[in-house]
């Protein structure tokens, strides 16, 4: 699954984003090893640097944990507690700005329906 790139947001931060989709679409499940650093960083051609310190901010979430010798693995109730964060992160960073765009054109969310 290709990440979609964008120039708004760090590469760090895209990662991540696509690494939280692949649990929340359970592609990674739970239990489940994280792909490795070189192997992400080769596959998106990042620098592994930046898949680091994407992988840190699920460490950073609580979702993962690394077992040593082994790698990075997904934590039991992973995919509930980054459907949390990305609920809350929706609504405190983007339904305010969707909001907004939607009273400004005059749309209503029934309108969005058809």
């Amino acid at each position: 699954m290709a990440i979609q790139w964008n120039d708004k947001d760090p590469i760090y931060v895209q990662v991540h984003q696509h690494l939280v989709s692949l649990v929340i679409d359970g592609v990674i499940k739970e239990g489940d090893p994280l792909p490795s650093v070189r192997t992400i960083a080769e596959a998106h051609r990042v620098n592994p640097l930046t898949v680091s310190k994407a992988i840190q901010r699920l460490v950073d979430d609580d979702v993962v944990q690394k077992r040593r010798g082994l790698g990075m693995f997904l934590k039991d109730g992973a995919c509930a507690r980054l459907l949390d964060i990305e609920r809350s992160r929706f609504r405190a960073e983007e339904w305010p700005v969707f909001k907004t765009k939607l009273d400004r054109l005059g749309l209503s969310l029934d309108d969005l329906k058809t």
